[in-house]
């Protein structure tokens, strides 16, 4: 007799919890109550990377996978997709989006792959700006760098200001504590550092839409 996979055996524990006989709590959840378990989780195996706890690592990949398995769980019930479609779609794309792997196509480095896998995407997903797909929800320093890494890709070049000049070869450190200074500086005169660089990170994505726009007369 073939022995049942971890993965099976997982798929039925949930769908057990989410049963008529199952948890009450797992039974109340939905989608939307869930966004935040998914954050926490991400940032708790982060926290377990940055440890290099092993152990650890793999009790939050376990966390973030029963996130997943729970999704999969409830679009079920639904009628929507199941865990074995989200794997399925999975695959077909880690297989589609690696043609220096899986088919003729050559590459001369990491540099190009990434190139050709935004390339891939943006065309699959019929996106047509450089802000197209990137989650607006995103931390405000994390939504800029990938602002500023998308309008580079697609060509589009926007001056940012800089008022600190970092030193030439700056290293993680050097750069972690002049952001941890402005922070301090922020903090002392009653700004929201958050806030401050989410606006004018919308301001930028502003620029971005302008740059785009058709002009006047253009064909």
């Amino acid at each position: 007799m073939k022995k049942k996979s971890a993965i099976e055996d997982l798929l039925k524990v949930m769908a057990k919890l989410r049963s008529p006989t199952g948890c009450p709590w797992d039974r109340e959840q939905s989608h939307l109550t869930l966004r935040r378990h998914a954050i926490e989780e991400v940032y708790e195996l982060i926290d377990a990377i940055e440890a290099r706890d092993d152990i650890e690592m793999a009790e939050e990949l376990g966390d973030l996978l029963l996130q997943v398995v729970f999704h999969c769980q409830l679009a079920r019930e639904r009628g929507a997709f199941d865990f074995e479609k989200v794997t399925r779609h999975l695959v077909d794309k880690l297989i589609r989006r690696h043609p220096h792997v899986f088919g003729d196509v050559k590459v001369s480095g990491s540099e190009e792959v990434l190139e050709n896998w935004e390339a891939q995407k943006a065309a699959e997903k019929g996106r047509t700006s450089a802000t197209d797909g990137v989650p607006m929800a995103l931390p405000a320093m994390a939504l800029a760098s990938k602002m500023m890494y998308r309008a580079e890709k697609f060509g589009i070049s926007i001056p940012v200001e800089h008022s600190l000049e970092l030193p030439a070869g700056c290293t993680e450190e050097q750069l972690g504590a002049a952001l941890l200074g402005i922070l301090d500086q922020a903090r002392l005169q009653g700004l929201d550092a958050e806030s401050a660089l989410r606006s004018a990170t919308k301001g930028y994505i502003a620029q971005i839409h302008a740059a785009e726009a058709p002009q006047p007369g253009a064909k």
